[in-house]
């Protein structure tokens, strides 16, 4: 990233994986003689690889500035502003800092290096993502009536308009800091713009006069190939771009509100997996070892409906590439469909659902059954046909991997029987049920261990008695994890083996209360339980487990 004087920083090595590389001899000299600058000086020396970051101070003060006179804003003490810099005897530098702050500077003493690597990884970095993308070419993918792709190419010119610019330097945003949708909302005199990012929405810039909304939401249409003169319906499309010779997949939904049209848009980057999913396998899932072994398990099964359940955005297509990629080999033929296709997998065939073309999940599962497959994945069951094609074809001898929206395990059993399923079929076809969820995963660079007090014990459902003296971790809010004090996500599961017992009571429609009660009896371990194991093991917080579950 360039310095926004038009001076260029020194390069700083990249951060390790699990937070900075180990310093070397150079560091190591720097340090030491920037200790030393301090101690002469009778100024304190800051080590701020890992200090903690204070958000609304760093946006508070211009980024350009920042990195103009390469400082880090500390602390503010009343009318003093407390910077940390590598050089302070720069009298003029302060000086002049002064007069375009407004305010008394005092100054601390750090590396040159460990600034630079902190302005660059810093919240505030983000703000100059405009001038970032002032080159940025984004290719809009179409397609022509056979299905082939059209690139036609908007440019990012001088003479465009300001709103395309800002249209796509959103996108180019949210996709650098791994948000999954992107929320543009109307307000009554501004547009809110949000990213959700491992599961929670942030503010992504300053609010936005609502005199350009209306030329944001029609950008987004014409993206979209939407109605642009419609403007009381809600409209959902999709369109691709392609960016730094990347395509990534969007989904659009627009819903009219009594301040305007708000815009949903949902970032399916199939062709950039975190690290951690580059190995596809379900050991980066998260899931404890007695029930990866389970898992495991019935992935293997000759036939029959492995199902997974859970809200939107909960990790369920993952689970399932996850299981595909586990038990891939070349004897076995296993074709997917799915709306749309989120994750590319070698050696295996996908389909992606077309409504526009009448491709729908019931039309392409009964063409896939004519290809002499030995394992079938559905994306999602939607209607009553897909169901019944779904457990038939489970029944005549193949292993169906599908996904339904409920809460958890039992929930499931109902959807299914609503959408007049025969009980008896359905049971017979099912080999198991797993529901999920996601949490965020406590960032490692600020994990503090913290004692909850009586009352949040109390409120968690947990014995003072029992958990009193446990330890339990929460994340302090730093540079890597732009100060929220998590980083990714894992999932928490609960797993319904279905005994004779169980089967007995979904046949003879027996309440679903009994029917969790014999579950647990069996040894299910609940979402609840499996949220508070990774609470214990310091993965998650208390905080966390209590937003994400139900107290029991």
């Amino acid at each position: 990233m360039s310095d926004p004087s038009g001076a260029t920083p020194q390069p700083v090595p990249a951060p390790g994986v699990n937070g900075p590389e180990e310093p070397g001899a150079d560091t190591v000299n720097e340090e030491i003689e920037a200790r030393m600058r301090a101690e002469r000086l009778g100024l304190s020396f800051k080590n701020i690889h890992d200090f903690e970051v204070d958000i609304e101070l760093f946006q508070s003060i211009p980024v350009d500035l920042m990195f103009r006179y390469n400082f880090v804003p500390y602390r503010k003490d009343g009318d003093v502003l407390i910077v940390v810099v590598a050089d302070p005897t720069d009298v003029l530098m302060i000086d002049e800092l002064e007069l375009l702050l407004g305010m008394q500077v005092d100054v601390a003493v750090s590396t040159r290096s460990a600034i630079q690597e902190v302005l660059k990884r810093s919240e505030s970095s983000q703000r100059v993502l405009d001038e970032a993308t002032e080159g940025l070419r984004i290719q809009v993918i179409r397609e022509d009536e056979d299905g082939e792709e059209v690139l036609s190419i908007d440019r990012l010119t001088s003479d465009q308009s300001p709103i395309i610019k800002l249209v796509d330097s959103t996108i180019f945003n949210a996709l650098q800091r791994r948000a999954s949708d992107i929320h543009i909302e109307s307000r009554e005199r501004e547009v809110i713009v949000k990213y959700r990012i491992d599961g929670v929405l942030y503010q992504a810039m300053e609010p936005i006069d609502k005199q350009f909304h209306q030329s944001i939401i029609s950008r987004i249409k014409v993206m979209s190939e939407l109605d642009i003169s419609e403007k009381r319906i809600p409209q959902d499309g999709r369109f691709k771009l392609r960016i730094k010779n990347k395509t990534v997949d969007f989904r659009v939904s627009i819903l009219p509100t009594v301040h305007g049209e708000d815009c949903v848009i949902r970032i399916l980057d199939k062709e950039s997996a975190s690290e951690k999913f580059k190995d596809l396998s379900l050991n980066v899932c998260g899931f404890s070892d007695s029930l990866l072994k389970k898992v495991r398990k019935f992935i293997r099964e000759p036939y029959g409906l492995f199902l997974v359940t859970g809200p939107t955005g909960s990790g369920k297509t993952t689970t399932l590439y996850a299981a595909l990629a586990e038990i891939y080999n070349s004897e076995d033929k296993i074709i997917t469909i799915e709306d749309p296709v989120e994750y590319q997998l070698k050696g295996i065939n996908q389909i992606p659902v077309n409504h526009k073309k009448g491709l729908t999940f019931a039309k392409g599962l009964r063409s896939i059954l004519r290809h002499d497959p030995d394992k079938i994945m559905v994306g999602e069951i939607r209607d009553e046909e897909t169901a019944n094609i779904a457990i038939q074809s489970a029944l005549t001898g193949h292993l169906v991997f599908t996904t339904l929206h409920a809460n958890n395990v039992i929930d499931v059993l109902g959807r299914f029987l609503n959408m007049n399923v025969e009980p008896y079929n359905f049971v017979s076809a099912l080999n198991c049920v797993l529901a999920q969820r996601l949490v965020r995963v406590i960032c490692p660079n600020c994990k503090v261990q913290v004692q909850p007090d009586k009352q949040e014990l109390l409120d968690s459902g947990l014995d003072p008695q029992v958990d009193g003296e446990r330890p339990f971790f929460d994340g302090r809010g730093c540079i890597e994890c732009h100060g929220t004090g998590y980083r990714g996500r894992e999932a928490i599961s609960e797993l319904l083996d279905l005994s004779d017992e169980i089967r007995e009571m979904i046949i003879s429609r027996r309440p679903a209360a009994d029917i969790k009660r014999q579950a647990v009896s069996e040894g299910m371990v609940t979402l609840r339980h499996s949220a508070l194991e990774k609470a214990y093991a310091g993965i998650t917080s208390l905080r966390e487990v209590n937003k994400v579950t139900f107290v029991e």
